[in-house]
């Protein structure tokens, strides 16, 4: 496993225990939360720029997909994760991606 790798699966890690921790310490619902979170300007701000900025990570999923040659449909599965998981499906995408690209790499026996 290399560091990039390494960074990604402890990133990934962190944030699903902590997602994970806030989810159970909350008195809402998932939904109730996140309508929460929409309600107040400031907070409704951030979430904006969270889903803009994985609006343009998605983007960049789709066309990486293209060119690698890998098949569309995958696309949608990091989408709904995305959707309804934010950073959690790039997190994802790119640990899939980098197993991936190592396992090109390797020399065939």
């Amino acid at each position: 496993m290399n560091a990039k790798l390494l960074a990604l699966y402890i990133i990934l890690g962190a944030f699903l225990a902590f997602t994970a921790y806030s989810l159970a310490v909350t008195e809402q619902d998932f939904f109730e939360w996140a309508k929460s979170l929409i309600s107040v300007p400031a907070t409704a701000q951030v979430v904006i720029d969270l889903y803009i900025a994985c609006g343009i990570i998605l983007a960049w999923m789709f066309q990486d997909i293209r060119n690698r040659g890998k098949p569309i449909f995958q696309w949608f599965i990091y989408l709904a994760i995305t959707v309804f998981a934010a950073s959690i499906g790039p997190l994802i995408y790119l640990i899939i991606r980098e197993h991936q690209i190592q396992a090109s790499a390797a020399p065939r026996v």
